[in-house]
This record gives structure tokens, C-alpha cells and sequence, in this order.
């Protein structure tokens, strides 16, 4: 989709990769790398609080 602005992929091992963007209408964006035309989308705030949660230890039950 053209209008999202994506980052360089976050790869935590060669085959676990993601890619953040945004867009000029405030949305954020989180797609698997090679398959961006698949994303989920939110607010900004959404992913600000989503990212902030996930480092602060909240997910760690899902691992």
C-alpha cells in the first residue's frame, strides 16, 4: 500500500521478521517482512502503548 512509510525490518533470528510504519493520517503499522501488503493497523497511540507494554514484561506469559 502506498502512503505507509515503513522502517528497516526488527529481526530477532534471520526468520523472525517485522517491520513498524506509519502513515501521514497518524496510523501505525505492523506487518511480517516480505509481506507488507498483509499489516495490521491501529492508531499511533495504539502502538506507542503496544511496544511500551511488550517491553515492559506484559507479553512474557505468550512466550
Amino acid at each position: 500500500m502506498s502512503g505507509i512509510s515503513w522502517e528497516a525490518p526488527f529481526c530477532q533470528d534471520a526468520s523472525n521478521c517485522f517491520r513498524l510504519g506509519t502513515d501521514a493520517d497518524g496510523n501505525g503499522y505492523i506487518a511480517v517482512s516480505g509481506q507488507e501488503d498483509r499489516y495490521l493497523t491501529d492508531s499511533l497511540e495504539a502502538l506507542r502503548t503496544l511496544i511500551t507494554d511488550i517491553k515492559a514484561g506484559k507479553a512474557d506469559h505468550l512466550l
